[in-house]
């Protein structure tokens, strides 16, 4: 499998971070993309993914799998594991939902990075700004009070939150996530400490 790869991507971290705790990283050939701008088009990642986004997954058939979230269920239907995805409707669907949770903050959280750290400062749009900065808070105070079951172990979901955290460390170091939220700060500091998680740590 060829997996179009930046280590600075969330979303591309909580793929490999899959592929880690599948036990299957070394059937993954990593391309890394080099510099990935929002506004320049990847002519490589282009070529299997006609929307230019990573993750972009190439499977040893040829055909070309994305976004995230449907590589790593991808990734679990081919190591044959039942635990990270399970089958079970309501255990299935409440992981997928968490999942979700976890890539939508992502988005947030990389587009307000485009804004404030690549567009002008004359051109940014202040209310847009506040916008993420609320939609981020919110959701994060919905994972310190309702999902701390699901975050008690490794699973499609956790592996998308602790990303997301890990994320939210790597670009804005100064955000304070952890004040007031002590269940989902533990969560972390623990899961951080996982091999998948210390080998797909973004460069400083």
């Amino acid at each position: 499998m060829k997996l179009h790869f930046n280590p600075a991507s969330p979303f591309v971290r909580m793929v490999t971070v899959t592929a880690r705790e599948l036990g299957i990283i070394d059937q993954i050939e990593e391309v890394p993309t080099g510099e990935f701008l929002p506004i320049k088009v990847n002519a490589q990642v282009q070529a299997d993914n006609p929307l230019g986004r990573i993750p972009a997954l190439v499977t040893d058939h040829g055909h070309a799998i994305y976004d995230s979230r449907v590589i790593c269920e991808y990734l679990c239907h081919h190591a044959g594991d039942k635990d990270l995805l399970p089958d079970e409707p309501v255990k299935r669907f409440r992981l997928l939902t968490l999942q979700s949770l976890a890539v939508g903050l992502m988005d947030s959280g990389v587009a307000l990075r485009y804004e404030t750290g690549l567009r002008p400062a004359e051109k940014q749009w202040p209310d847009w700004i506040e916008r993420q900065k609320v939609r981020l808070a919110t959701a994060l105070d919905d994972l310190e009070a309702n999902w701390q079951k699901e975050l008690s172990s490794v699973n499609c979901g956790s592996i998308a939150v602790g990303c997301l955290l890990g994320y939210l460390d790597f670009r804005y170091g100064d955000m304070g996530w952890r004040d007031n939220r002590p269940s989902l700060a533990t969560f972390y500091e623990g899961f951080a400490k996982r091999p998948s998680m210390m080998q797909t740590m973004p460069p400083a």
